[in-house]
C-alpha cells in the first residue's frame, strides 16, 4: 500500500528551480513530521530540510539553506519542496517521510515514499 507519494522530479539546469510534492491519500499529513531526504549514486541518504508538525517550524541542510523552501498546503495534504538555484550536486532520487518526531536520522521516520529523481545537469 504506497502512503506517500512524491512527484515533481526531473531533469534542470543548472540555477533552475523545481518543486517537489509530497501527497497522501493514506493519512493526513499535518499530523506528521515531514521530512525530505536524498540519496546521489554511492552515497548515504542524507536529510534535506523537515518540517515539524507541532509548530510548523523548518529546518535545512546547510548545503541547500536559502536556497530550498519546505512548506505545507493543508488543504491538499500536501508538504512541497521548492528547490530554486539548482546544483549539479543537488542530483539524486528525493524522498519524502512522514514521522512522529521531527529528526534528520532517517530511522525515524515511520512511513517513506518511492522517491523521485532530480537531475541537474548543463
Amino acid at each position: 500500500q504506497v502512503q506517500l507519494v512524491e512527484s515533481g522530479g526531473g531533469l534542470m539546469r543548472p540555477g533552475g528551480s523545481l518543486r517537489l510534492s509530497c501527497a497522501s491519500s493514506a493519512f493526513t499529513l499535518t499530523n506528521y513530521a515531514i521530512g525530505w531526504f536524498r540519496q546521489a549514486p554511492g552515497r548515504e541518504r542524507e536529510g534535506v530540510s523537515c518540517i515539524s508538525n507541532t509548530d510548523g517550524a523548518t529546518y535545512y541542510a546547510d548545503s541547500v539553506r536559502d536556497r530550498f523552501t519546505i512548506s505545507r498546503d493543508n488543504a491538499k495534504n500536501t508538504v512541497y519542496l521548492q528547490m530554486n538555484s539548482l546544483k549539479p550536486e543537488d542530483t539524486g532520487v528525493y524522498y519524502c517521510a512522514a514521522g512522529t518526531l521531527i529528526s534528520w536520522d532517517p530511522g525515524s521516520y515511520d512511513f517513506w515514499g518511492q522517491g523521485t529523481q532530480v537531475t541537474v545537469s548543463p
